[in-house]
């Protein structure tokens, strides 16, 4: 039942997070810090959702080069920031993902 209850609180703050910017559009104006602030946050979520999947692949911290999801990362990273384009980041990350693995 408790894990209930978090479950449903967490939810129910999520929601009202949420909630609250749809609700405040056009009824007020953010402070301009904030609104810059805000430009962050996807970059912000990609990262805490991409990083520890390539550094930490069994649970513990590993970025050394026998870790080749690290490796194939930086590699996408490299891609990303040369091409700006998501299909080529994709396609050769995973490509490089695939190799590396292969190799090792």
């Amino acid at each position: 039942m408790r894990l209930w209850l978090i479950i449903l609180a967490s939810g129910l703050i999520t929601l009202t997070m949420r909630f609250s910017f749809i609700y405040l559009h056009g009824r007020t104006s953010f402070p301009v810090w904030f609104r810059a602030a805000l430009r962050y946050v996807p970059a912000a979520v990609l990262a805490a959702i991409v990083l520890p999947g390539l550094a930490m692949p069994h649970g513990e911290i590993d970025i050394s080069l026998a870790n080749p999801r690290f490796l194939a990362g930086i590699v996408a990273a490299l891609v990303a920031w040369r091409t700006r384009g998501v299909l080529a980041t994709t396609v050769i990350g995973m490509a490089a993902l695939w190799l590396l693995q292969y190799w090792f």
